[in-house]
């Protein structure tokens, strides 16, 4: 479902040790908001709930919930080590449509729902 290569592993993992809390794991998610409807979140956390599901990858515990899963499905998140810095990179093949810096995006499914929004909004003008 989610690939979380070596790098990006290795990266988090080492973030992870740096904090002092014991059994943090790798949260992702997805919010709305973003120039492009939706925003990826990424954190650790400590808590699970009933609604989560539980991943492992390159001995990584990933935690998402299951609202987030459905447009998550089949991403992969890397990590760039670059001289003048570095960052992680989330490619998501459900994305029809990014933002120029890339933490938001827009899905078929969301945009269909948009769509509607505005022909059921156009209806009700009319019958007004």
């Amino acid at each position: 479902m989610i690939t979380v290569s070596e790098a990006a592993s290795d990266k988090i993992k080492e973030m992870i040790a740096a904090e002092e809390t014991p059994n943090l794991f790798l949260r992702l998610g997805v919010k709305g908001g973003g120039c492009s409807g939706l925003s990826y979140s990424m954190g650790f956390d400590d808590n699970e709930s009933e609604n989560d599901l539980v991943l492992e990858t390159n001995g990584l515990k990933v935690v998402v919930d299951k609202e987030s899963a459905l447009v998550l499905n089949g991403v992969e998140i890397d990590f760039k080590d670059t001289g003048m810095g570095g960052g992680f990179t989330i490619h998501n093949p459900n994305a029809i449509a990014t933002c120029g810096c890339g933490s938001s995006f827009r899905t078929a499914q969301e945009q269909e729902k948009a769509a509607q929004k505005c022909d059921d909004e156009e209806a009700e003008k009319a019958t007004v």
